[in-house]
């Protein structure tokens, strides 16, 4: 399930600060210094390489004393940034069979994978996702053994079942208007996490929309707002379950 707002939005001004690796077997953009503390950032359909994401991977580096990885999980494939504002591009971009090449069940594997590969380094993991990377950090979510906690702005793909299956505090950041995480939806997690016996929070963002957390208009006030609010509603998140 997508839509228009997970292929538009605004590019950010600013130079990332980390660096290239390897992630189990994938590309990823790496920043921070911590061997305690590490985060991994499941990236929207604009992927590893958007600066968007790695500028959010920066701010949560030197905030959360952790090292922050952001893998390709989308095979080298890389949506062009001018999408973003581009109508011609949009038009062009054919999500359904994005989505079809980047599925859960052919994607899943890669996730665990690095965030076992994490496990095995750290003493704490988190994973905060946006969009697409929403499914992806509920899948976590339901094994302790992959994650300590989890975020995610927006989320994407995720279904009722995911919501059944969490075992670690997560974060919901959730925009007045959104496609993906349906009224229904918000509804259900209202219902059901509170059964499931961890801590969990959910934060609402009155008059934003679907990509506000890592797309939004920056440069209005309100845009800004709203994306540092929800960045800083990540950190003090995982301020309290990563240290």
């Amino acid at each position: 399930m997508a839509c228009d707002d997970c292929t538009t939005g605004f590019a950010w001004d600013g130079k990332p600060s980390g660096t290239e690796a390897m992630l189990a077997s994938n590309n990823t953009y790496v920043v921070g210094d911590s061997d305690k503390y590490a985060i991994l950032v499941v990236a929207d359909f604009f992927g590893w390489t958007m600066n968007n994401i790695r500028l959010l991977a920066d701010h949560y580096a030197k905030t959360l004393n952790a090292t922050v990885y952001v893998p390709d999980f989308y095979d080298g494939e890389v949506m062009h940034p001018d999408t973003l504002s581009d109508p011609e591009r949009q038009k062009a971009f054919d999500r359904e069979a994005w989505l079809a090449r980047n599925s859960r069940e052919k994607r899943w594997p890669e996730v665990k994978a690095c965030a076992q590969a994490l496990k095995a380094q750290y003493s704490k993991v988190a994973a905060v996702g946006y969009c697409w990377g929403g499914w992806a950090c509920f899948q976590l979510a339901a094994d302790p053994s992959l994650v300590d906690a989890i975020a995610t702005a927006h989320p994407g793909l995720f279904d009722k079942n995911d919501v059944d299956s969490v075992k670690v505090p997560i974060q919901l950041i959730a925009p007045e208007d959104d496609f993906t995480f349906t009224p229904e939806l918000k509804q259900y997690c209202f219902e059901t996490l509170p059964k499931t016996g961890v801590q969990w929070e959910y934060v609402y963002f009155a008059g934003y929309r679907h990509g506000f957390a890592s797309r939004g208009e920056i440069s209005t006030e309100k845009g800004r707002a709203g994306m540092e609010r929800a960045r800083n509603c990540v950190v003090h998140f995982f301020e309290e379950f990563l240290h």
